[in-house]
């Protein structure tokens, strides 16, 4: 008996060390309005990228959903547009896993737009291949191609005054390393892959 009020003392510990500690989250508190604000979020239609775009719209910011699918992504300016309203919800071609596209997305993005206030680099991935480039498919989307777009519009940022850069990561980032050595001769798992991209991402941050 006292063996297994320990086991259950020893679990419930756990659990509230993790709950408390690894996953405890924060709430954003604040209302402000962002309209007249222009703001580009990779991977937008789905998940947290759609969940962020939603709010941002209710909020009134300008909102770009940069996404490989246009039938996904104008499926989600559609349920935003349902949920808020807005009207000012977009949708342009980026796919992350080329670096071809995403000089393509900046050029037309600089050429139309004449502000960008917050760049949400959101999109992700776990799978394996390569980009077209020749890069490991979750380095060359989940940082790499993050890395030149937000390279390529860190200027249109500066001229907004106050522009901010938001890089998505997870708590896989505390298991990876960076290895800078870089050749194709490692062999990782999708964890180990995923685990590296998450801590090259909190880099970039």
């Amino acid at each position: 008996m006292l063996e297994l009020l320990l086991l259950a003392g020893v679990l419930l510990g756990g659990y509230i060390f993790l709950t408390h500690t690894l996953f405890k989250r924060s709430k954003c508190k604040g209302n402000l309005g962002m309209a007249g604000k222009t703001v580009v979020i990779t991977g937008g239609n789905t998940g947290i990228g759609k969940a962020t775009a939603l709010h941002l719209a209710r909020r009134g910011a300008r909102v770009i959903l940069a996404c490989r699918n246009r039938d996904k992504a104008e499926a989600a300016i559609a349920d935003i547009h349902q949920e808020t309203g807005s009207t000012d919800v977009f949708y342009m071609q980026l796919d992350l896993a080329s670096l071809k596209s995403v000089r393509c997305f900046t050029e037309t993005f600089l050429k139309t737009e004449k502000r960008l206030d917050l760049l949400i680099n959101n999109a992700g991935l776990v799978a394996d291949g390569r980009t077209e480039d020749g890069f490991g498919i979750q380095f060359g989307v989940n940082h790499l191609g993050h890395f030149l777009l937000t390279c390529q519009l860190l200027e249109r940022l500066k001229e907004a005054g106050g522009g901010r850069v938001i890089t998505l990561s997870s708590m896989a980032y505390r298991w990876g390393h960076i290895d800078f050595q870089v050749t194709h001769t490692h062999t990782h798992t999708h964890t180990h892959t995923h685990t590296h991209t998450h801590t090259t991402s909190v880099l970039l941050s």
